[in-house]
């Protein structure tokens, strides 16, 4: 019994140690850049961030594209305009991201009936 008590408290004071040094260093949120390319969805724009690589045998740089689930509160950012969007809490199961600021507006379409 008493090798248990002793693994439990141990247990319980790292715990407490990871806590506090968790509660200590606030994380460091991620911001991305990137396109919006769908805001069909109620409070949601999806948006596209583009990253150059280098290929690892070709040596050619090749555009490596992502597409992100992002939370817009006031239904504010369009398709085509360019966001800054930053990492938050799991809001559903795809959107872990939410809208930050719009850097620049895209060119506005206008649809005609005829």
């Amino acid at each position: 019994m008493a090798k248990a008590e002793k693994k439990t408290t141990q247990a319980a004071e790292t715990a407490k140690a990871t806590a506090v040094q968790v509660e200590g260093k606030a994380k460091q949120k991620r911001v991305l850049v990137g396109m919006v390319v769908s805001d069909k969805m109620q409070k949601t724009i999806v948006v596209k961030v583009e990253r150059r690589v280098r290929h690892s045998l070709y040596k050619k740089y090749v555009n490596r594209s992502r597409r992100f689930k992002a939370h817009d509160e006031k239904n504010e950012a369009r398709v085509g305009d360019v966001v800054t969007i930053i990492e938050s809490r799991p809001l559903s199961r795809d959107k872990r991201w939410a809208l930050q600021s719009v850097v620049r507006r895209g060119l506005q379409t206008i649809e005609v009936t005829a």
